[in-house]
């Protein structure tokens, strides 16, 4: 039942955003890792990335939430069903603990929709080995 709800929750809210996110203009990776270095703390990219408080963000983009390896996801997490793609990062990059309510991510969220779009843009360039493989 509970999954249920998250998974309804879930649909709403990429349904949403999906429509929000298409009115952002796209993102510029050069100015995505500015604002990357705000997730910094937890989050790594590249091809020397470790987990830390956060799991490693290569390949994020298109990847099924709660699956890199090594790392401790929450079950929220795990169980979302979510897959990370574009209009579904916007929405958790807004508010994380919205859309997956008992994330262990502590962030509070981005509020300009501009600077989700270029982090989801300089994101976008590492594949899953960390390799940098796009602009």
């Amino acid at each position: 039942m509970k999954s249920t709800m998250l998974r309804l929750v879930t649909a709403i809210f990429i349904a949403v955003g999906s429509a929000h996110a298409q009115d952002t203009s796209s993102g510029n990776a050069e100015a995505g890792a500015v604002v990357f270095k705000r997730c910094m703390a937890c989050h790594m990219v590249g091809p020397d990335a470790k987990n830390g408080a956060g799991p490693v963000l290569n390949g994020v983009v298109g990847r099924a939430a709660g699956v890199y390896p090594d790392y401790s996801y929450s079950a929220a997490n795990k169980n979302s069903g979510l897959t990370w793609d574009e209009p579904t990062l916007t929405i958790y990059l807004h508010a994380p603990r919205k859309l997956v309510p008992g994330t262990k991510m502590t962030f509070a969220g981005l509020n300009k929709d501009q600077e989700i779009a270029d982090v989801i843009a300089y994101l976008k360039q590492f594949n899953a080995q960390g390799q940098k493989v796009g602009p």
